[in-house]
């Protein structure tokens, strides 16, 4: 059976440079490693998976900081 193909166009430089590195380091090709991407991004989360989806939120806001909201809250209850 002959699977379908895709050609993507117009991809930035920087992009397919971080897609090669990645593949390199993941002892794959670049097509392989493309092939686990799209994989990855239509990937419905598990429900036995919940650590591997509260590391992936975690790494989204890693290194950044946030106010306290329970100085806001009580800035709202004393008004």
């Amino acid at each position: 059976m002959k699977m379908p193909q895709v050609l993507v166009r117009d991809i930035e430089t920087d992009v397919l440079e971080k897609l090669k590195r990645r593949a390199q380091k993941n002892h794959r090709s670049l097509e392989a490693e493309l092939r686990v991407v799209f994989e990855q991004a239509v990937a419905e989360p598990e429900a036995g998976n919940v650590e591997a989806a509260m590391a992936r939120v975690q790494g989204m806001f890693a290194g950044r900081r946030f106010s306290d909201s329970a100085e806001l809250l009580r800035a709202d209850r004393d008004r």
